[in-house]
């Protein structure tokens, strides 16, 4: 039986593989190299030497033919002498025995065996299956010159990085100056005016129309701010506001629950909506300065008026009384 097919599974994951009663295979590991006469590049290898005097028994190849066959130990080592023997006697006929993918061995001119390793298989597991292979080097190459290349690009990029650095630490400081001192000023805050949907929320102001205001305007009045009894009535003071030279009408609903003043229709749209949904008959009136204002109702007299102003304070923040 050819048992070399299980020497060459064991030359793979082992440097030392005896033949009991014939010899040992050893690996030798050497590393890649280039052989710069030839220009050729070689892969790590391992070479496999010949010792013909290691013939004592390790137990590793048996033990692997015994594990591959399913065999016991005994019969396995029967196998390895029967094998020996029959090479053996072939090399003492002056035959050359071949172990395929190991090597040759033959009988030299003492009667000695001689192993030729067969160079075209490689037993190292790292060299990947490579094989080696030629290339002709680039004529005229200088590798010193690629180094100063280098060397100079390193030097120009060091330059320019720190004229960068320079540069952000002089320019940075200024935009962050640039950017503060407008916010602080309010140079650069856009004025537009805001509203919101929330009946919560105060109304935009009258401000920053170049209409007159209006003549006849009434400020929220408190009701502890009213005159005690005996001296003017409440009627008296609206009528004595600035503008209002008329007296007190005598049409009915004089005075105005203003909720909201805007600017924009649509918002006053929103707030009638709102109003409406809660039991009131809003209007919508247009100011002289171009503002939208949003009265809930209507009240016959100044102290009817007021008691329903604290009221609608509680829904509508800001509301205000106007006489018609």
């Amino acid at each position: 039986m050819d048992i070399t097919p299980f020497i060459r599974e064991l030359l793979f994951s082992h440097d030392c593989v005896i033949v009991p009663g014939f010899g040992g295979f050893i690996g030798n590991y050497a590393s890649s190299r280039i052989d710069k006469t030839t220009s050729t590049f070689y892969p790590p290898v391992k070479q496999i030497s010949f010792n013909r005097n290691l013939k004592s028994n390790d137990g590793l190849l048996a033990g692997r033919i015994s594990e591959r066959m399913l065999i016991n130990f005994n019969e396995a080592v029967n196998l390895i002498e029967e094998f020996v023997s029959a090479v053996r006697e072939r090399i003492e006929e002056d035959e050359k025995v071949i172990f395929d993918n190991i090597g040759v061995f033959s009988n030299n001119n003492e009667g000695s065996i001689q192993f030729e390793p067969d160079r075209n298989v490689n037993y190292y597991p790292g060299s990947f299956g490579l094989e080696s292979f030629q290339f002709s080097p680039a004529e005229g190459y200088d590798v010193r010159k690629r180094i100063t290349r280098h060397i100079e690009r390193d030097t120009e990029r060091g330059y320019s990085t720190r004229v960068f650095l320079w540069r952000a630490a002089i320019i940075v400081p200024l935009v962050a100056l640039a950017t503060i001192v407008p916010l602080k000023t309010n140079l650069l805050r856009p004025r537009f005016e805001t509203t919101t949907f929330n009946p919560l929320i105060k109304t935009e102001p009258e401000i920053g129309s170049n209409s007159k205001p209006e003549s006849i305007l009434v400020v929220p009045v408190k009701e502890e701010e009213l005159p005690p009894a005996g001296s003017k009535s409440s009627e008296q003071i609206v009528s004595d506001l600035p503008g209002d030279n008329s007296g007190v009408p005598s049409e009915e609903g004089r005075f105005l629950l203003i909720t909201g003043s805007f600017r924009l229709r649509e918002n006053a749209d929103q707030q009638a909506g709102i109003l409406k949904e809660a039991g009131f008959n809003p209007e919508i009136i247009t100011a002289a300065n171009g503002f939208f204002r949003v009265s809930a109702m209507r009240c016959i007299d100044l102290s009817a008026a007021i008691e329903k102003k604290n009221d609608l304070e509680k829904r509508f923040p800001g509301t205000w009384v106007r006489k018609f």
